[in-house]
């Protein structure tokens, strides 16, 4: 299957989304392509390691009912721009998104994050809490202190991450190992999107090695913005364990844990995912 029918692949999911890709250059000269659709109160969704912003589009199908939702593909990730010599830990990733929130006019804002998507977004409710109006954490990063993952395990024990994608073999693997229920994706789309993956294996070695030596837990104890942390309680990526422990950083938080779901909670049960995150922001817009 060639590139063209990838992205008429793509494209209908973002379509059935209503989502729009748009793109800006901002004074650094770093170029964003993002996703945004919809209206109401500003949602900013961030994807996650070795991932870019269609990670989100089958969960904004619910979202962009009653939200105005924006997913940018993150500095060194999908078609932004991939600077070899950028600083990929989450405080900079957090204020290079501050920077594009901006630039879209935006002032304070409900952010999501996936696994690194999620690590950043704390760092910025850490860095900026008056401009964060709620957090949704799917599976996030950067609270290293909770048990090794069997991911964490592989790396250390076997020196071969398996989220670096050197070849299709890999890309398919990576698939499976990050999702207890994936869907289902042509394997020729699959095929062409790990020719992505293949092309950038190199930046994204370098990036993992940066965001799994930087906690955000001392930024964020005692945080009070309010939080959804959602957990699929068969996550090889991240240890499940870790929503406890965020739990307890954080005054203001929810724990959902998913059965029967791993690290992508927001592709694996898309419908489920969306329905916990409006009843979320309902609970704490009654407590207003």
């Amino acid at each position: 299957m060639s590139p063209k029918a990838t992205n008429y692949f793509v494209n209908s999911e973002r379509n059935a989304a209503k989502l729009v890709r748009k793109e800006v250059t901002l004074p650094d000269g770093n170029h964003y392509v993002y996703l945004e659709g919809g209206h109401g109160d500003p949602l900013i969704l961030l994807h996650g390691f070795g991932a870019d912003k269609d990670n989100f589009t089958r969960v904004a199908k619910f979202l962009t009912p009653h939200y105005h939702v924006i997913i940018p593909d993150l500095l060194g990730f999908g078609e932004s721009s991939h600077p070899n010599d950028a600083d990929y830990t989450a405080k900079p990733q957090a204020e290079r998104i501050r920077a594009l929130v901006k630039s879209l006019g935006l002032q304070a804002v409900h952010l999501g994050g996936n696994s690194m998507g999620g690590q950043i977004a704390l760092a910025y409710a850490a860095a900026h809490p008056s401009e964060v109006e709620s957090l949704w954490l799917l599976d996030p990063a950067g609270i290293w202190s909770a048990p090794q993952s069997e991911l964490a395990k592989i790396v250390e024990r076997h020196n071969r991450n398996p989220l670096i994608i050197r070849n299709e073999d890999d890309y398919n693997h990576a698939f499976e190992f990050a999702m207890s229920k994936p869907p289902f994706v042509p394997r020729p789309i699959l095929n062409v999107l790990a020719q992505n993956s293949i092309k950038n294996a190199k930046l994204s070695e370098r990036i993992f090695n940066q965001i799994v030596n930087d906690s955000v837990e001392q930024r964020i104890t005692g945080l009070k913005t309010p939080a959804l942390i959602v957990w699929g309680d068969e996550d090889r990526v991240i240890h499940p364990l870790t929503a406890e422990v965020l739990y307890n950083l954080l005054p203001k938080s929810k724990v959902n844990i998913m059965k029967g779901i791993g690290h992508l909670p927001m592709i694996e049960s898309a419908e489920e995912c969306a329905e916990d995150y409006m009843f979320f922001r309902f609970r704490i817009q009654a407590k207003d």
